[in-house]
């Protein structure tokens, strides 16, 4: 009996067809795929040697900050610092906090007061909280 009549006839179960032989293989590329993916994006985030997380968005060096502000806590000045580096977007966002009876006409006025100029800011004490 030659080869091909065995596998019509149930043959041996450990050999497949070499069609099949491929579809095991599949689950394990995607896992390897996906544990790469996985490293990268925790090599990515990981925390720097400063301590601070890798940000996707812009902030402002903190010197620009006033020495009252530098003294807050750090999440605090991350917030000034990015309204400094935002201000624009900022200004598209309505003010969340209800003081809107202090002048505040968007997120940004809470930092930042509208009038001040770009070069000569002139920053809102109220989010120190």
């Amino acid at each position: 009996m030659s080869r091909r009549h065995v596998r019509e006839e149930g043959g041996s179960p450990h050999r497949r067809p070499l069609a099949r032989r491929g579809r095991h293989r599949l689950p394990l590329v995607v896992g390897a795929v996906a544990l790469a993916a996985g490293i990268t994006v925790t090599i990515f985030f990981w925390t720097h040697e400063s301590g601070e997380t890798a940000r996707a968005y812009a902030l402002a060096p903190e010197s620009v900050l006033p020495p009252d502000i530098r003294q807050a806590p750090a999440r605090v000045r991350e917030a000034y610092r990015f309204a400094v580096a935002n201000r624009e977007v900022l200004r598209w966002i309505p003010c969340y906090c209800g003081c809107g009876a202090d002048g505040h006409t968007s997120n940004a006025s809470c930092y930042i007061k509208d009038a001040s100029p770009p070069g000569n800011l002139i920053f809102d004490r109220m989010s120190l909280g």
